[in-house]
């Protein structure tokens, strides 16, 4: 990126979107000035400026919630900056995982039909369990426990999985294929690993061939 090719507006600033780099949800909404930006770049964390306090913040400086910057980008206009971000818990101060948790109108979900939906939806889910870590939560006792437990509950329901398909058992299947499905997935979220780039290795396979 060059920094001379950002266009701030009058009073210095640019909008900054940032989004997860995994689940590519929108996480918030902030400003940046020269300085924050700059920041940004060499620290590879998120600063940005406070437009009611006037002065520089390091997300997370504070609540420990950081956002280690993967990358950035800006528009076709050089006038607003989307930052990804791999985030170390919640970045709204309400302690959701985004600030846009609120509905407006519609629902996105609905308005694109694909029956490969709710993967996003679980990915999405995923993150915010990470993010929040709402007590009583299976996804959170799991984050909590660690990798050793994430991988331990992946190996049973493979073994699982191999078990029903044996035993010629669809419904059985089923049930045991979701619960892989979901375990490695809430695995990728421990290793930071995006589902696109799972994806993006299924496509490459399939156009080689």
């Amino acid at each position: 990126m060059n920094l001379e090719s950002v266009k701030f507006d009058q009073n210095g600033l640019v909008p900054a979107i940032v989004q997860d780099a995994a689940s590519k949800e929108v996480l918030t909404l902030a400003y940046m000035n020269k300085e924050s930006l700059q920041k940004t770049i060499e620290t590879k964390q998120t600063w940005f400026y406070s437009r009611s306090r006037q002065e520089l913040w390091n997300k997370g400086a504070t609540s420990g919630n950081t956002q280690e910057v993967e990358g950035l980008k800006y528009d076709c206009d050089q006038d607003a900056l989307l930052v990804l971000v791999k985030p170390a818990g919640p970045a709204c101060h309400t302690g959701a995982y985004s600030c846009f948790s609120e509905t407006l109108f519609g629902k996105a979900q609905e308005s694109v039909p694909d029956r490969f939906n709710i993967l996003s939806t679980l990915e999405k889910l995923i993150a915010e369990r990470e993010a929040e870590m709402p007590e009583g939560s299976y996804t959170t006792y799991l984050f909590t426990e660690g990798v050793d437990k994430i991988l331990k509950k992946v190996g049973e329901e493979a073994s699982e999985v191999i078990i029903a398909a044996k035993n010629r058992d669809a419904e059985e299947l089923k049930w045991e294929a979701a619960d892989l499905l979901f375990h490695l997935m809430v695995l990728l979220r421990e290793q930071k690993l995006p589902l696109d780039e799972v994806l993006s290795v299924l496509k490459e396979r399939h156009v080689s061939k």
